[in-house]
């Protein structure tokens, strides 16, 4: 889908067809516009907007549905007013009503569904929304990438998948930032995946935690 990562490969087909068409049970039909369609690979599919727009309005988890556009949003480069545009020229569709809310909590900079679902928990929690991939220079010197956090408090939040300590190079990487980040001022809460599934209250506490002594009015 368009270069989208993390799909289910279970999850019904979609095909694009002009006209009446019936569907049959595993696949879904859609009739778009010819501004909504292009081709792909010598297949008609929708734009990475109109696939966007149809996420949104799908049903189902909304927690999931937002992995998939961020995922979608990431690998096309697709703006999220791009997405918005559609859900103004198809108001009275099915699902559309839903769509400016899940919008609203789609972010571009979320490079896996972990770190997705962990910007999701912070919000819910009530923080302020963190802004996404933080980059964080010592003068001219690039020192890390960050995955999400505030950067007004200097507070970074990374989620940590297998790769952090089964890679040695990557594991390298991160003694080094996470050495010289406390360093120059900025407070790590770094995640996994036994404190964000298993001891959410954990979480949400240090996080809290970081930003009021930082200075954050919670």
């Amino acid at each position: 889908m368009h270069g989208t990562r993390w799909l289910d490969p279970s999850a019904s087909a979609e095909i694009v067809r002009d006209g009446h068409v019936r569907a049959v049970p595993g696949i879904i039909v859609r009739t778009t516009q010819d501004v909504e369609s292009c081709v792909v690979d010598e297949m008609v599919v929708t734009t990475p907007a109109r696939t966007g727009f149809d996420i949104a309005r799908s049903g189902g988890d909304v927690g999931r549905r937002i992995e998939i556009l961020d995922a979608l949003c990431h690998a096309t480069g697709l703006k999220v007013q791009e997405i918005t545009a559609h859900a103004v020229l198809h108001r009275g569709a099915r699902g559309a009503a839903q769509v400016e809310h899940i919008l609203g909590l789609v972010d571009s900079g979320a490079a896996s569904p972990p770190e997705t679902h962990t910007r999701l928990l912070l919000i819910r929690a009530g923080f302020p929304t963190p802004e996404t991939q933080i980059e964080v220079f010592d003068g001219d010197r690039f020192v890390a990438r960050a995955d999400l956090g505030w950067r007004q408090w200097r507070v970074l939040v990374e989620y940590d998948g297998a790769h952090h300590w089964t890679d040695p190079s990557q594991r390298t990487r991160d003694i080094e930032r996470y050495t010289v980040l406390p360093e120059m001022g900025w407070t790590v809460i770094r995640v996994g995946a036994d404190l964000f599934y298993r001891r959410t209250e954990v979480l949400v506490d240090r996080v809290g935690q970081a930003l009021r002594r930082a200075g954050a009015s919670l």
